[in-house]
């Protein structure tokens, strides 16, 4: 990725998962990388996951919202990687109006300084394919309807839209991709309802057997954090790309029991065990999914790596090393506990990550 060297890249939501896998790349790739952060409440944000780079980042703890507290930061920016937002499709569905805030609310105010800001520049969307809802046919292509079954879906559908919006006007230059389930190094093992994969990896590190939810007949597309990454460089860099939404997926389609099975013995753990599913969870299951990313593919040039094996592999060695950075093991199971809405919107009006 020459086309990084020297360039001024700014990334909102860069103390999370994949921001900071982002930045660390950028940094790798001589990038100028400032991060915009507010650490919003069971977002994800952690400082340690910069840590190799703390001191070649300029780091911005504000929200995406108040885009006045880093306009210069914006003005000089050439390339905007869009990755705040709360991805938890249960607290969604229990704080709404919190989802709301973070997922719709603050990205239309920061698109909204974008536009006064940094007009006209390449802006990528974490999006995500929760979008679809429960699949009509499989594999899920761009075509596909968009129907979602959580306001976690429905709010990040609006923010896409915003970017559309924006870019047919000429107010921005988006591209958004809609993530399948990612996973990796730096993810969050200590919020609750942040996945399914989180949980598993959670329970492994914690000498715990994972437990599976129904038949675990439903497939998923797992896609590891370095190929996320790949795919949000190539749509920075991508000069006139002929489309505006990508899906973006992993290399297999793999049943929850062989994903299970596969982390359990990447970790010498015990074999997995099934439960009923809870209601809570049923209510916004979407069966089986996995990605065509076709059109990712063809018109950018794009292909996941990694497969989940290695994947995997590779994530539980690095929290086996800095584990004590994501979790503690005497903290026991955690616990949602996060602010009604009200408290959000008004921590969000000074910022959201």
């Amino acid at each position: 990725m020459a086309a990084y060297k020297g360039k001024r890249v700014l990334i909102t939501g860069g103390l999370g998962f994949i921001g900071s896998n982002l930045a660390v790349r950028l940094v790798g790739e001589d990038a100028e990388v400032s991060i915009v952060d507010s650490s919003v409440e069971g977002c994800g944000a952690n400082l340690y996951n910069i840590a190799p780079i703390r001191d070649r980042v300029k780091l911005i703890p504000a929200g995406i919202c108040d885009a006045e507290l880093f306009r210069d930061d914006l003005m000089s920016a050439e390339v905007i990687f869009n990755l705040a937002g709360e991805i938890s499709h249960t607290h969604s569905m229990e704080f709404a109006e919190r989802d709301l805030q973070i997922n719709a609310v603050a990205q239309l105010q920061f698109l909204l300084g974008c536009r006064q800001h940094a007009r006209g520049r390449r802006i990528v969307y974490a999006s995500t394919r929760q979008v679809y809802g429960a699949p009509e046919y499989l594999p899920v292509d761009e075509s596909h309807p968009v129907n979602p079954i959580d306001f976690n879906g429905v709010h990040k559908f609006a923010a896409t839209n915003y970017h559309l919006l924006m870019s047919r006007s000429g107010d921005i230059d988006a591209i958004a991709l809609r993530l399948t389930n990612v996973y990796g190094p730096r993810m969050a093992l200590n919020i609750p309802c942040q996945g399914f994969l989180s949980n598993f990896l959670r329970r492994l590190l914690l000498g715990q057997t994972i437990e599976i939810y129904g038949d675990g007949n439903q497939l998923r597309d797992p896609m590891f954090v370095d190929d996320a990454v790949e795919a949000f460089l190539m749509a920075g860099a991508a000069v006139r790309p002929p489309s505006r939404v990508y899906n973006v997926g992993g290399p297999q389609a793999l049943s929850l029991s062989e994903i299970a099975c596969m982390a359990a013995a990447s970790a010498d753990a015990p074999e997995p065990v099934f439960r009923p599913f809870p209601e809570h969870q049923k209510e916004i299951d979407i069966g089986s999914y996995y990605t065509d990313s076709t059109r990712i593919r063809t018109e950018l040039g794009w292909t996941p790596a990694v497969r989940f094996e290695e994947g995997i592999r590779r994530t539980v060695a690095y929290y086996r090393s800095e584990l004590s950075h994501y979790l503690d093991p005497a903290a026991g199971e955690p616990t949602c506990n996060l602010p009604e809405h009200d408290g959000a919107r008004r921590r969000l009006r000074y910022g959201a990550a």
